[in-house]
């Protein structure tokens, strides 16, 4: 299943106008009205219990006491983790007001997360969400939100993140085509012309996506067959935020800790399958393509990382 068909960007100034801070003078009415509705902002409690249950979830294992035992002087949720608290409120987002729009076609294109600072392994939090973005892509519609995750107590934002659908037959609207230059967000990140710097493997569990869907994914299409057989699919497939997690996670122990991940969701994995994280160092970014070893299918593409400290060396693979 190739899922995005076309998320090229082009630079161009910000329009303004009431509203929204996203708006575009590009925009079709139908976009501008939506843009205007607000949002509802949704409230995201957590405890080490659930850091370690994300953690699981993405494959850190038992000898990985940082990640997994909440009594490690060093416990700290994987960076990725900033996906889980905004979940309700980028889902929760309507797009009732697209045209012929089906929720059973829509299919997740890409997403970004900015980690904005240290990540509490418990708290309380708030997300704000918005839609930054909509492209007629002629059959199809690709609609981003941004979500700000922001500490209840104090207001600092932790997290933002900006997720990218594709909901086909939700087409001809009107309005613009190609998206804006996101920086980070929309960046190509093609792999350089030369071998990987580095390349981790790693093989999913049969049971990986039951696993995963506790830390709040609960789509029926990564658990039931019958739900998966109407999809097109031979059984229920991993979450692609599960796929982007490993990935950050191979990311994190080849090179360090990173601010910033970007991927393109571009094909499916099915739990028990070998994913491969190939990565290259650019500068300070870390571009990686992630495949199903088994198929040798590409899954994650237009992917990167942007590193911390991007003067550290290369670690040794776990």
């Amino acid at each position: 299943m190739q899922i995005a068909e076309n998320f090229g960007n082009v630079n161009a100034d910000e329009g303004s106008s009431e509203g929204s801070p996203y708006a575009d003078p590009e925009d079709s009415q139908l976009v501008a009205d939506a843009k205007k509705v607000p949002q509802e902002s949704t409230e995201f409690t957590y405890s080490e219990r659930d850091v370690t249950l994300y953690n699981l979830g993405i494959g850190a294992n038992e000898q990985e006491l940082q990640w997994v035992y909440e009594g490690h002087e060093d416990f700290a949720a994987l960076p990725t983790f900033g996906v889980v608290p905004q979940f309700l409120a980028s889902g929760g987002v309507s797009l009732d007001w697209l045209p012929n729009y089906n929720p059973a076609k829509l299919l997740h294109g890409e997403q970004y997360l900015s980690i904005k600072g240290p990540i509490p392994t418990s708290g309380e939090l708030v997300n704000e969400p918005r839609i930054v973005e909509v492209l007629d892509k002629g059959k199809a519609a690709a609609v981003t939100f941004s979500v700000e995750t922001k500490d209840k107590a104090t207001g600092k934002v932790i997290f933002e993140n900006q997720s990218t659908v594709f909901i086909r037959g939700s087409g001809g609207f009107g309005g613009k085509r190609a998206g804006k230059d996101r920086g980070a967000a929309s960046a190509a990140n093609t792999p350089p012309q030369r071998k990987p710097d580095a390349v981790l493997e790693e093989k999913t569990s049969p049971s990986q996506a039951a696993l995963y869907r506790l830390s709040g994914d609960l789509n029926p299409l990564h658990i039931l067959p019958e739900f998966a057989a109407v999809g097109g699919f031979d059984k229920p497939i991993l979450h692609g935020l599960c796929s982007f997690g490993i990935s950050g996670k191979h990311v994190l122990k080849t090179f360090g800790e990173f601010k910033d991940i970007k991927v393109r969701f571009a094909g499916v994995v099915y739990p028990g399958e070998t994913l491969i994280t190939e990565m290259w160092k650019e500068g300070d970014k870390v571009i990686f393509v992630t495949k199903v070893k088994e198929r040798n299918t590409v899954v994650l593409t237009a992917a990167a990382a942007t590193l911390t400290n991007p003067g550290t060396q290369l670690k040794a693979k776990l």
